[in-house]
């Protein structure tokens, strides 16, 4: 048994039983990894894969449970690595943070830069992704850091924390009719094109189960990823906007207006999610520090790395 064996066995479920594309992601050849497969359940004594022919279906029972086994060996491979790396230069390497574009653009510009004055030798990567983006992305150890309102916390693999609550609020175009609703229904804005987020984005689903609680079937106009897309059109007075309330900033937003609606819609929750038994640099604590200050590192080891919140700080 070997590494090689191990990650042909990862990378084959992660890439849906497909060898060719197990073999391209690997650099090795088809007959390759199928090789490493057949030598590896002679190795063992019983078959990983249900085959159907020459092609793969699945895992067995005893491929469910190696499976499992390969993902803790190669994860703990990766943390050896960050272990050397912590402890050789501890102020510089790489930190990536996948978050969505509402995240990146409001919420995070203050963190990020008191991070930087703080660790200037530190390459800071920002991924703007979908929330199940995000998800994948911390599960393979390609990021470090999530943040997200959607799917993170849902995810046992996952250590998340409430970041911070925010609601969504109406935008219309100065002179609007809905400047002089007071209070603000649903009925009423039901009246009127709506502009607003992609379904799964940035609080969409609460949205529509504010709409849903009316019996009311809204007319969504447009759908955008972000915030700024949707500013644009309804300037541009093809409907009025539901965004997230942090996105509207009077001094830049002069054609538009922010009606009080936080009683509308429920409360959305951000969170900041790390993989569990993912090794994190001595950085990236001080960064989930400057966003959530009351979080010290020691309750971050204690639910991302339990066994070992012993260690003490890295």
């Amino acid at each position: 048994m070997n590494f090689q064996q191990l990650r042909i066995i990862h990378e084959t479920v992660r890439r849906n039983y497909n060898l060719t594309d197990t073999a391209n992601a690997l650099f090795t050849s088809q007959s390759g990894v199928s090789k490493h497969i057949k030598d590896l359940e002679d190795e063992l004594g019983v078959e990983l894969f249900v085959r159907k022919g020459k092609r793969l279906l699945g895992l067995t029972d005893p491929g469910k449970e190696l499976a499992r086994i390969v993902e803790r060996i190669l994860l703990d491979a990766r943390n050896i690595k960050r272990l050397a790396q912590q402890f050789s230069d501890q102020e510089q390497g790489y930190l990536t943070i996948a978050t969505t574009h509402t995240q990146a653009q409001y919420a995070l510009p203050p963190v990020v830069t008191q991070f930087k004055k703080a660790f200037p030798q530190v390459h800071l990567v920002l991924h703007q992704s979908s929330p199940g983006e995000i998800v994948s992305m911390l599960l393979d150890g390609v990021a470090d850091i999530g943040i997200a309102t959607e799917a993170l916390e849902s995810v046992s693999e996952l250590a998340s924390f409430p970041y911070y609550s925010w609601h969504h609020a109406i935008i219309v175009p100065h002179g609007h009719p809905l400047e002089a609703v007071h209070p603000l229904t649903i009925n009423a804005i039901a009246e009127y094109p709506i502009i607003t987020y992609h379904q799964g984005f940035t609080g969409r689903a609460g949205i529509d189960e504010a709409f849903a609680r009316e019996g009311i079937i809204p007319d969504i106009a447009m759908s955008a990823l972000d915030a700024d897309v949707i500013k644009t059109y309804v300037e541009l007075e093809l409907g009025i906007g539901i965004v997230a309330s942090m996105a509207f900033n009077p001094a830049r937003d002069v054609r538009l207006n922010l009606l009080d609606s936080s009683h509308l819609f429920q409360k959305n929750i951000t969170n900041i999610s790390v993989r569990r038994g993912h090794y994190l640099r001595g950085y990236a604590y001080r960064f989930i520090e400057l966003c959530l200050p009351a979080l010290t590192e020691a309750d971050i080891r204690s639910s991302v790395r339990p066994a070992e919140a012993e260690l003490g700080p890295a």
